[in-house]
């Protein structure tokens, strides 16, 4: 990822929309940026419209082996997951396969970073290098967010058999695994407390403070059922949000992902905090998850990024779409998010919660663009709000990750 070279974009989006544009690569990394550019003659050209790379910020790549499978027979999300947990259990050299057909499809729909939230530990690292050296072999960024996983709920009831190969026993045994990951091209490490129904407050300290000591993302699971909230509130006295800010757990650099039962206050601690939030639209629709307050969330003070999480769907875009139709839906109103915003949380507000210097393209940022093409699009000048709602995944023609190029159609 460490490529370089000129490609000429037809049309590209630099924060305002622009035609004929160069873009110089050096070492991985945009070196210039010229607007109205003659072609030069080394230069690979680019019809269509060119975008930053789209960030992943959410995946579970086991769970893409779900899509279609449980969609019978099945009535909420604790059932879900419990037809879930068969599918756990893999051998490194196919979980690497597996991994790779996951990656391609993330690449060919444009993404160029993914957040792989793991917590399949039953062969230690063996699972997590194989996503590694799947993402590697594909040419995808990945943030390796390693997560600790201990108990069964929030009264430290024990794990189930079917969760038992997802724990290290405790946090420090946790944090000694996860050390022995190396980071490396294209590679991030990084940390997840899987919910607080998993990991007891002093171990969520642990986990926060190996994060902060690597300047490592910190991501959770967060109030995504109303179990764990009214667990939380029988137990801690306190919602799972309130939880956090009581252990110090709450920060910029912290991504809670789906904060879907949150209350006004929980919304407020959120965004004083500048806490990110991963919404996962399609697999949340999946599971019959309420509509969460993102609209609240964002003019709280919360940046918003976007995931796959099932696997389900992977269209970064389509997403990003459905953060805004769902709120329309829950709300009766249309346009809650602005295409801008949706269209940061596809991009740079997904790469900085993943601890890529991506996103955009400027000089200086990591050189991850796409560019999307349709036959019948009209001529005309691009626009954010035509990418969300006329675009998709399925549109995109080439993709470049750190100055080399990854996927052409």
């Amino acid at each position: 990822m460490n490529g370089s070279g000129r490609w000429l974009a037809e049309q590209a989006w630099l924060g305002h929309p622009a035609q004929n544009v160069l873009i110089e690569v050096e070492g991985g990394r945009i070196k210039s940026i010229l607007e109205g550019a003659v072609v030069p003659l080394d230069a690979t050209v680019l019809r269509g419209w060119t975008f930053p790379g789209f960030a992943n910020a959410h995946s579970h790549a086991f769970q893409r082996l779900l899509r279609g499978e449980v969609e019978s027979s099945g009535s909420d999300f604790w059932e879900w997951r419990s037809r879930m947990y068969s599918y756990t259990d893999w051998d490194p050299a196919d979980y690497f396969n597996h991994a790779r057909r996951v990656f391609r499809e993330m690449l060919e729909a444009g993404i160029t970073a993914v957040g792989e939230f793991h917590y399949l530990h039953a062969h230690g690292n063996e699972l997590g290098v194989a996503l590694i050296d799947a993402a590697r072999e594909e040419g995808i960024r990945i943030t390796l967010i390693d997560a600790c996983y201990l108990r069964g709920g929030l009264d430290d009831r024990p794990l189930d058999p079917e969760q038992q190969t997802f724990s290290d026993g405790d946090a420090d045994s946790w944090a000694h695994r996860v050390g022995e990951l190396r980071e490396a091209d294209g590679v991030r490490i990084a940390a997840a407390i899987h919910s607080v129904r998993a990991v007891d407050p002093e171990s969520m300290r642990v986990v926060a403070a190996w994060a902060r000591e690597r300047k490592a993302p910190l991501h959770i699971h967060l109030a995504e059922q109303p179990a764990e909230v009214e667990e939380c509130l029988r137990v801690e006295g306190c919602t799972p949000a309130e939880l956090l800010e009581r252990e110090g757990i709450l920060g910029p650099d912290l991504t809670a992902v789906h904060a879907i039962r949150v209350s006004d206050r929980d919304v407020r601690l959120l965004g004083d905090n500048e806490v990110t939030v991963c919404a996962c639209p399609t697999t949340e629709r999946d599971l019959g998850d309420r509509v969460g307050p993102s609209t609240a969330l964002a003019d709280a003070g919360c940046a918003l990024a976007v995931g796959s999480d099932s696997n389900a769907v992977i269209d970064v875009v389509e997403e990003a779409r459905g953060l805004e139709l769902d709120q329309r839906r829950a709300t009766g109103r249309r346009v809650l998010h602005e295409p801008e915003e949706l269209f940061n949380a596809a991009t740079i507000n997904g790469m900085r919660a993943l601890g890529w210097d991506a996103g955009a393209l400027r000089p200086g940022m990591l050189a991850d663009f796409v560019t999307l093409q349709r036959d019948d699009a009209e001529r005309r000048e691009i626009s954010l709000a035509q990418l969300i709602y006329a675009f998709s995944g399925r549109d995109v023609t080439n993709v470049v990750v750190g100055g080399e190029t990854v996927m052409q159609r």
